[in-house]
């Protein structure tokens, strides 16, 4: 195509995720309770971690640092779909779209790298509980914290600059309910390889690292595990790390599918499942899994529900 034939686009059209006014309106009740308990959830744990003392310990610092992000992760993308689904309004601007897509590659970067930055402070507790106050200083908690921003920032940076320097054409019509690099990418009349070869490089190196540190971490847990002499013990640390592993994988499994395959093989279909998976589903799970099942956690929440 020649570059006289080429126009700039100046908006994107979210397709969303139904067309039917009797569909459209149950997804919308779908959605919104479960970003309203998602919301909920998160900020009752951010309050908790942030006001009661007996929560101010390296582990639910973390924990506080998860649920900021399954509060943020969701707001980017699912306020735009609920208004899409109610009132039609699936048109985005071009600066709304790359602030979409920067803000949203940004909370998913940052958390996966917190969630191998949690699994090394669970293998720290775990398998070397004497040192871990020495080792886990609230420094080196608020440095790992802050380097897990940091790189998801520059990560964010990275992709966004790559995508949004593309030229489009006529299409504008996004094959997802929010702005992300598989269906934009997949909008470009420029060529791309070059660019998802780095991208692919880019993710498939920091994810597939983040993801090894994780699953490495696991492991010398459950090889400590299976060295206690209780088995009470034994089972109730079973339960609490397989359902941590559980929703790792999930999440790592999820976007590392989504950002590592090749657009050839991009399916709005299936990436729409997927994307809910990790941007939907998770947040709404991680509060309960990492700390509504913790005793200290549930002890904390039911003061800060007394007090107010």
């Amino acid at each position: 195509m020649q570059k006289d034939n080429l126009s700039t686009v100046s908006e994107f059209i979210l397709m969303g995720l139904s067309d039917a006014p009797q569909v459209r309106f149950l997804l919308f009740l779908l959605f919104l309770t479960i970003y309203l308990a998602t919301m909920a959830g998160n900020i009752t744990i951010l309050i908790a971690v942030i006001t009661d003392t007996h929560l101010h310990k390296p582990m639910y610092f973390f924990l506080g640092s998860l649920s900021l992000l399954d509060i943020l992760c969701p707001t980017v993308t699912v306020p735009k779909m609920l208004g899409a689904l109610l009132f039609e309004n699936k048109v985005i601007s071009f600066k709304g779209c790359l602030f979409q897509l920067f803000f949203l590659i940004e909370v998913v970067g940052t958390e996966i790298f917190l969630l191998a930055v949690m699994a090394y402070d669970r293998y720290v507790a775990i398998c070397h509980p004497l040192k871990y106050l020495t080792i886990m200083s609230m420094k080196l908690c608020a440095h790992l914290a802050i380097g897990t921003w940091v790189v998801g920032f520059f990560n964010s940076l990275l992709h966004t600059s790559l995508i949004f320097t593309l030229v489009f054409c006529d299409s504008n019509q996004v094959d997802q309910y929010y702005c992300d690099i598989p269906p934009v990418l997949a909008l470009s009349c420029s060529s791309t390889w070059s660019r998802e070869l780095v991208i692919l490089a880019v993710a498939g190196v920091l994810g597939s690292g983040a993801f090894a540190v994780t699953l490495i971490s696991y492991l010398y847990i459950l090889l400590a595990i299976l060295s206690m002499n209780s088995s009470e013990s034994r089972h109730k640390a079973f339960s609490t790390c397989g359902s941590h592993l559980t929703v790792v994988c999930l999440f790592y499994g999820t976007t590392i599918y989504t950002y590592v395959c090749p657009s050839s093989t991009y399916s709005p279909q299936r990436d729409r499942v997927v994307s809910m998976l990790y941007g939907i589903l998770t947040p709404l799970l991680n509060p309960i899994i990492y700390s509504l099942r913790n005793k200290e956690v549930r002890c904390a929440l039911r003061r800060v529900i007394s007090q107010l």
